[in-house]
C-alpha cells in the first residue's frame, strides 16, 4: 500500500504558498505555535472551499489533509495524490483512510482535519469522532486553526472564490492534548476527547475573531 508521499506535501506547500499570496493577502497569526518537528494534528473551521489551500500555503510544515474523495476526480485527483492529500470516504468507516491518517502521524507528519466533517458556518458546531480518534490513538497533540475572511467578499469574476487581493487570517492556537492521559480509546473515552476538542476549539474562534475584529 503507497503511504503519502511527504515530498508531495512539500511541494503542496509550495504551490499554496505561491497561489494563496499571489491572488489574495494571508495574514498568519501564532504560526510559531506549530511545533516545529513530530506529529500534529491541525484542526480547521471550514466555511469555503478555499479554507483547505489557504492553510497548505501558509502553516510553517507541510500538511497532508484529509479531503472527501468526491473531490478526487480526473487531473484533480491525481494532482491531489501527487501533492500527499489523503482520500477519505465520508459514509462508510474507511480503513484506508485511517491507516494512512495514523501512518502520517506515525512518521511525525501533519494531519490536517475539517472536524466538522464538511463545509458550513466555519463555527466548530458539531464535530465527528474521527478527530478525536486520531489524537488519542497517535498521542499527537491538536493545534486549532481559525481561517477567517473567506467568505466576506466574493469575487467579481468568480463569485465562488473570495475577491483577489481580499485578506484572509489564518490564525493558529495553542496545542493541547485530547486526551486525558490515560491512553482509554473507548467509546466513553473519546466522545469525552470530543467535548475537551469541541471546548477549545470554540474559545480559540472567539479568541480568534476578537484578535482579527472578524
Amino acid at each position: 500500500m503507497t503511504q503519502p508521499s511527504a515530498q508531495g506535501a512539500a511541494v503542496g506547500r509550495r504551490i499554496g504558498i505561491g497561489l494563496m499570496y499571489g491572488f489574495w493577502k494571508p495574514r498568519v497569526l501564532g504560526a510559531w505555535r506549530v511545533p516545529a518537528s513530530g506529529p500534529v494534528i491541525l484542526a480547521v473551521n471550514h466555511a469555503h472551499n478555499i479554507d483547505g489551500p489557504m492553510l497548505m500555503g501558509t502553516a510553517p510544515r507541510p500538511v497532508h489533509f484529509l479531503i472527501k474523495k468526491e473531490a478526487f476526480v480526473g487531473p484533480l485527483g491525481s494532482f491531489l495524490e501527487g501533492i500527499g492529500q489523503l482520500k477519505v470516504d465520508r459514509d462508510s468507516t474507511d480503513r484506508k483512510a485511517i491507516g494512512d491518517a495514523l501512518g502520517v502521524l506515525e512518521r511525525g507528519g501533519v494531519l490536517g482535519i475539517f472536524p466538522e466533517g464538511t463545509r458550513g458556518e466555519g463555527d466548530f458546531a458539531s464535530l465527528r469522532a474521527g478527530l478525536a480518534y486520531f489524537a488519542v490513538r497517535s498521542g499527537a497533540p491538536i493545534v486549532p486553526v481559525a481561517v477567517l475572511g473567506s467568505t466576506e467578499r466574493p469575487g467579481r469574476l468568480v463569485k465562488g472564490l473570495p475577491a483577489l487581493r481580499s485578506r484572509v487570517d489564518v490564525v493558529f492556537g495553542e496545542p493541547f492534548e485530547a486526551g486525558d492521559g490515560s491512553g482509554r480509546r473507548t467509546r466513553k473515552a473519546l466522545d469525552e476527547a470530543t467535548l475537551r476538542i469541541q471546548e477549545h476549539l470554540t474559545d480559540h474562534l472567539k479568541n480568534a475573531r476578537r484578535l482579527t475584529g472578524r
